[in-house]
């Protein structure tokens, strides 16, 4: 037996690629891990946006922490998002792989009702904008009194434009606490439909923030999608844990079908009145965006008279409505209107704006090509730090290393490459084989084939490292590990 509880546990759902958002967003480092729309990340904006909801009149009580559901391979990067804007003990939940939402939810609950109790959730997705915390905040009061109740509650985002991206929620009659029950969902519609829906003013934006208690999300799934709680189930019975993030099983959760928690379960409430729980829909307009595309990030932007919005080093004349980001170089736009620009180190997009949906046509070419860029950038994030591949040809290869103070990288070595280490900045602590230096800026060792060796930084500020590798193989996978403080496997 779980216990009820009102206290309101944010579960922020981490996955997906944002391929839309290429060449900024990329697979090893999507969207939400980006600072798009202010000087935080969309996930950190995410994890803080509830801050001081217990003050609120309702005094709706927050979790100490949120769940975190996220990919294996973004675990170390979600983790150290978090801890720098103060978000202390996450519970960071793995997935072996991508199932979409309703396994992701499902997770999280049977996460937080594994101690007995039985919070109230709020799945939010960390790749979504609100610029009116406030009103989201009043808006999460009314849903967390609709989920005491026994609802599953819906956010349905006021329409502005005629928006044929977005699926609709057509509400029907008003209920308790501001919600209305749900009429009918559409899929994304084509544009003289999106206008009718517009008009009709009982149409809003599904934009996939629901509320529910725990329990009742089981118990929703368990008559819905049985095969889907069932395979959850036994992920979470045979997860494990590693520092501080839960690893559900990856066999059992490979066999879950993937599902959103709309098919699964919110479309089909309203023809369950068997289970008793009502499917609502609050409407919200706190400038909401999912930031789906380039058109999107211009909309959320300050525009100059013109209408352009620019990012970066960039700068534009007799140019209008268009969008211009430079990250590594000064870009420029004469005469543009209505185009988008977005250029970063290693690539460069020039896109009409009304077009940028279909930027993940250009990134599945990519992939088909093989093409690396498809999926990672030039800079590489590690748990430890980063290192971008600043320059590379046959046989050689030089790299920019920046490991954060108090971070280590593996103990290894190499079977075909050596490596020259130059200290540019901080201080380096270097196992070289059997003896271990520190050594200092303008200092440097040269690491010989096949020498077991150790990076790390005993500093308080990062250190920078320019390292020239040379050798018949230069791949990642080429690293044999003795220790390693983040549990990895070569080549992570």
């Amino acid at each position: 037996m779980t216990a009820l509880s009102n206290a309101l546990v944010p579960v922020i759902l981490c996955g997906g690629s944002g391929t839309r958002l290429w060449p900024l967003s990329r697979e090893t480092y999507p969207k939400q891990f980006l600072a798009l729309a202010g000087e935080q990340t969309m996930l950190q904006d995410t994890a803080l946006r509830l801050q001081g909801l217990q003050d609120l009149p309702q005094q709706v009580p927050l979790a100490a922490s949120p769940i975190l559901v996220c990919n294996t391979e973004h675990r170390f990067l979600a983790a150290a998002q978090l801890a720098a804007v103060g978000v202390q003990a996450p519970q960071i939940v793995l997935e072996p792989m991508g199932r979409n939402t309703a396994p992701a939810l499902t997770l999280a609950a049977l996460q937080a009702t594994a101690q007995g109790a039985d919070p109230i959730l709020l799945a939010m997705p960390a790749d979504h904008v609100v610029t009116d915390r406030p009103a989201l905040q009043a808006v999460v009061e009314q849903a967390h009194a609709a989920a005491s109740a026994g609802a599953m509650v819906t956010f349905g985002i006021v329409a502005d434009r005629p928006e044929t991206g977005y699926g609709y929620i057509q509400r029907g009659a008003a209920q308790a606490h501001g919600a209305y029950a749900i009429a009918s969902f559409a899929e994304k519609p084509d544009a003289a439909t999106a206008q009718r829906y517009l008009d009709a003013g009982d149409y809003l934006w599904n934009s996939g923030l629901f509320m529910v208690r725990a329990s009742v999300w089981l118990k929703a799934l368990g008559a819905c999608r049985p095969d889907i709680l069932a395979a959850c189930q036994t992920a979470m019975q045979h997860a494990v844990h590693d520092l501080d993030f839960v690893r559900p099983d990856a066999a059992a959760f490979q066999a879950c079908p993937s599902d959103s928690i709309d098919y699964a379960v919110m479309e089909r409430l309203p023809q369950r009145t068997d289970l008793g729980i009502p499917a609502c829909v609050i409407p919200l307009q706190a400038g909401w965006s999912d930031l789906g595309a380039w058109d999107a990030l211009w909309d959320v932007l300050p525009h100059d008279a013109h209408g352009n919005a620019t990012v970066g080093d960039a700068v534009l004349h007799d140019s209008h409505n268009s969008l211009l980001m430079g990250h590594s170089r000064l870009v420029a736009g004469v005469g543009l209107n209505n185009i988008v620009v977005i250029e970063t180190p290693d690539a460069v997009l020039v896109a009409d704006k009304s077009q940028t949906q279909n930027v993940k046509h250009i990134v599945a070419q990519l992939k088909a090509q093989g093409h690396q860029l498809a999926n990672s950038h030039r800079k590489v994030q590690r748990p430890w730090g980063s290192y971008d591949s600043i320059d590379s040809g046959e046989r050689f290869q030089v790299k920019r290393i920046v490991v954060n103070p108090g971070a280590s990288l593996s103990l290894q070595m190499h079977h075909h490459r050596a490596e020259h280490w130059v200290v540019v900045k901080g201080t380096a602590q270097v196992t070289n084989g059997d003896k271990t230096f520190l050594l200092g800026e303008n200092e440097s060792t040269f690491i010989p084939l096949g020498h077991v060796h150790r990076l790390a930084n005993p500093g308080k500020l990062p250190l920078e490292i320019i390292e020239v590798q040379s050798g018949s193989y230069l791949g990642e996978d080429d690293i044999v590990r003795f220790e390693d403080t983040y549990g990895r496997a070569p080549g992570a």
